[in-house]
């Protein structure tokens, strides 16, 4: 595997300066418009053919090679979160409720970085190279745009590389995980019909609220009940809500969650059984009872050739960094639409610096990294696309 650490090293304060202005314009789930602004003309003036407007905000450049070969797909995301910024630093948000509490102005940052140090060789590179700069990641919807837009034809991708900066690994370590390495992730919404009546007078209802609390109480027993110990799958009830008077049982009550697993067969089993849950207990407790589902992302699944090609090649080039295999989360993330198209890789880049406040997770306010992870994100992707495109 090529190492690009001394081109990386070189593009240091410039990514240091690039990721924190985009840290300081935070955007939206297709809002991006300054952000694909700035990634279009960063890739025109690489000399890229550079499409904007894919998915509503997203952008992709193509690195065309001298010769003939593989396409290699590098995917990152754009979008911030909704999430006033409580860090004291000089590149704070500068738009109050809105934050880049999750890496991804540094994803940004990584991928323009990858398109500059691969562009430099372009007359070496056999294929070609796909930046896919996707929005709105964070409410699960960018990826199925951009697929909807065409974004895997003309060319379509022979192999997928992606990476997530990682608050739960300190800097210097990186997991390139075969299989199953993150969860896939649905939102359910539960509704229960009964009959209301005055709260003195309970015998004259069918009671919605106590259904519910039945139908809760079930469901929480279907992950340690009905699926093996082995697979994992978290089914969490986040939101409750029935009635607006203390002395009325109302005639309707519902509640919100999510549901997380890693295998198709695990999400069917639990999406059968919570069906068979609500409308049973419902009819049994004289009440009407619906839940539905609303797929925001499949899990991720790496390929395992890809992986273990990755990973050799990584502990080759970078023998001071700590090359894991095994870090798996319930946390989603839709560049799953892109492997379930595609082989390819997305790696955990160790981001945490806990001696410099540097650890809180990810989706919190006082959320920040390390810089040096821009570095080491940079060198390892530039040297996963150039496996597949610059030969020996």
């Amino acid at each position: 595997m090529k190492d690009f650490r001394a081109q990386a090293e070189a593009l240091r304060d410039e990514m240091v300066e690039r990721r924190r202005d985009l840290h300081e314009h935070p955007e939206l789930g297709f809002e991006e418009v300054r952000t694909a602004g700035i990634v279009a003309q960063e890739l025109n003036g690489l000399g890229l053919e550079v499409q904007t407007g894919i998915g509503k905000t997203g952008v992709v450049g193509i690195l065309e090679g001298s010769v003939d070969g593989p396409t290699v797909l590098v995917r990152c995301d754009m979008d911030a979160l909704p999430i006033q910024e409580e860090n004291d630093v000089e590149y704070r948000s500068q738009t109050p409720g809105k934050m880049h509490a999750c890496g991804h102005d540094g994803h940004v940052t990584i991928a323009l970085a990858v398109a500059k140090m691969l562009s430099a060789r372009r007359d070496e590179l056999q294929g070609r190279v796909k930046f896919i700069f996707q929005p709105a990641e964070e409410i699960g919807l960018g990826a199925k745009a951009m697929i909807s837009d065409g974004v895997l034809l003309d060319p379509a991708p022979d192999v997928l590389l992606g990476l997530h900066l990682w608050n739960e690994l300190p800097v210097g370590e990186v997991s390139v995980t075969p299989g199953g390495m993150m969860a896939g992730a649905d939102i359910f919404s539960a509704f229960i019909k009964g009959t209301g009546a005055h709260a003195a007078l309970p015998h004259r209802s069918a009671d919605p609220v106590m259904t519910m609390v039945q139908i809760i109480s079930a469901l929480q027993t279907m992950v340690s009940r009905n699926v093996s110990p082995l697979d994992g799958a978290v089914f969490s009830i986040t939101q409750v809500h029935a009635g607006h008077a203390r002395n009325v049982i109302p005639e309707l009550a519902e509640f919100h969650g999510t549901l997380r697993n890693f295998s198709p067969d695990v999400r069917e089993l639990l999406v059968g059984r919570a069906h068979s849950i609500v409308s049973g207990i419902a009819a049994a407790m004289g009440c009407e009872g619906k839940i539905t589902f609303e797929q925001q992302s499949l899990p991720v699944i790496n390929d395992a050739a890809v992986a273990a090609r990755l990973k050799r090649g990584f502990e080759q080039i970078a023998p001071e960094l700590n090359i894991r295999d095994d870090v798996q989360t319930m946390a989603a993330e839709d560049v799953s639409f892109f492997l379930d198209a595609a082989p390819g890789q997305y790696f955990f880049v160790g981001s945490a610096n806990k001696d410099r406040g540097l650890n809180y997770t990810h989706h919190h306010p006082r959320f920040d990294f390390d810089e040096e992870a821009l570095v080491i994100g940079a060198r390892l992707l530039a040297s996963a696309a150039a496996e597949y495109v610059l030969p020996e």
